[in-house]
């Protein structure tokens, strides 16, 4: 497969800082000659498919056992996809969403064992009335429809505005689920209190009760839900399944964007300690490191405004295997990070110019793809042989 004329045409000749050539090979180029149209990266040389081009705020995707692949537009719609092509069809009974700044429709994610219990979850915005709230919540599928929907968790209290809402949905190797949700622009106070939802990431079990051992559920006026804090706003989550390893990411204000191991319980310092700036330009805080904060991994500075991410563990991508890939918006790239075990080892940008990247995930059958804001695009890696 080759970089498609519609992404060529989207981002232009120097996409790739002239890695990509962007001419149409013709009948002319023999089999053995290098693909024109190949990504050669430091570690893995691939192409780029173009599946789709026309979104407008996509968010979130996964993909159901019977091949079907979701996506979420924040306005509140969930687009098909089969086979890597638009079906033209959407879900209906999404449920109402509170579509303001950063709100609306975001994460959608299947439960582990979809096969059997046909649970399928989502993160949105609700409208309250003085303002919004993250919802995480579960329905079923009938066909095209979504029946049966439930809230699990509503992050209270309700915020006027749409700023820092998350979010991501995720599921460890017991079932227990863990969803960001940001501190809705409330500096001073959410993200270090223990009283109210934002600015945190949580566990649930997949049924919406609270677990007995989380970290806070015997702490007087704490939120139960809450496994940690000091997250200013998280839009990346991974669990790595083969090392019982939670990852998350998160926007730091202008510069100071983190990579984070999520443990148990933690403060991860927000908004007491930074690597960022205000965006006015004025400090917000001298401290970089403090006693009982944690230090990030990694950090970004300037900021790419880190969103979704996903862990490589396809034999697809063999040297890319236990990297982390990161969603950059303002930095419109995505950033492979290497690691060893939890210590930073090196990063690479790819596909640098695409877009702002909003999400990469990677399918059930180990290929990568990346849902792009502006540029609307949905694209495939495929690794060269």
């Amino acid at each position: 497969m080759k970089l498609n004329k519609n992404l060529a045409f989207i981002l232009g000749a120097t996409l790739f800082s002239g890695i990509i050539a962007c001419s149409e090979p013709t009948d002319k180029i023999e089999a053995t000659e290098p693909d024109p149209f190949a990504v050669v990266s430091e570690k893995l040389t691939f192409s780029v498919d173009t599946l789709y081009s026309d979104f407008e705020n996509p968010w979130g995707m996964t993909w159901l056992p019977d091949g079907r692949m979701l996506v979420t537009e924040r306005k509140g719609e969930i687009l098909i996809f089969k086979d890597d092509k638009y079906t033209g069809e959407k879900l209906t009974g999404v449920p109402a969403v509170h579509e303001v700044n950063q709100a609306g429709l975001l994460d959608i994610a299947v439960h582990p064992d979809y096969a059997n219990n046909g649970w399928l979850y989502l993160a949105y915005a609700k409208d309250m009335g003085e303002g919004g709230v993250l919802v995480i919540s579960r329905a079923k599928l009938e066909g095209n429809a979504l029946v049966d929907l439930e809230e699990l968790a509503v992050n209270m209290p309700e915020w006027k505005g749409g700023r820092h809402f998350g979010t991501r949905i995720v599921f460890d190797n017991e079932n227990y689920l863990y969803y960001s949700n940001g501190d809705k622009g409330n500096r001073p106070q959410n993200a270090q209190e223990l009283d109210n939802s934002h600015g945190k990431i949580h566990r649930i079990h997949d049924d919406g009760r609270i677990p007995s051992d989380n970290p806070f559920v015997d702490v007087a006026g704490a939120i139960p839900t809450i496994w940690t804090y000091g997250n200013r706003n998280p839009q990346g989550i991974i669990f790595d399944k083969e090392n019982n390893r939670l990852w998350a990411v998160e926007h730091g204000p202008k510069g100071g964007d983190e990579l984070n191991l999520i443990e148990k319980g933690k403060n991860y310092g927000w908004p007491e300690i930074t690597y960022g700036i205000d965006y006015d330009g004025s400090i917000i805080t001298e401290e970089t490191e403090k006693e009982g904060m944690e230090q990030p991994v990694t950090y970004w500075v300037p900021s790419i405004a880190t969103c979704g991410m996903t862990l490589v563990t396809s034999d697809k991508y063999p040297t890319w295997k236990g990297n982390i890939l990161v969603a950059g918006l303002a930095g419109q790239q995505i950033a492979r990070v290497e690691l060893d075990g939890t210590s930073y080892v090196a990063e690479e940008k790819i596909l640098d110019g695409i877009g702002r990247v909003r999400q990469v995930s990677q399918s059930p059958d180990g290929y990568i793809y990346a849902i792009v804001e502006a540029t609307g695009l949905m694209v495939k890696l495929i690794p060269q042989n």
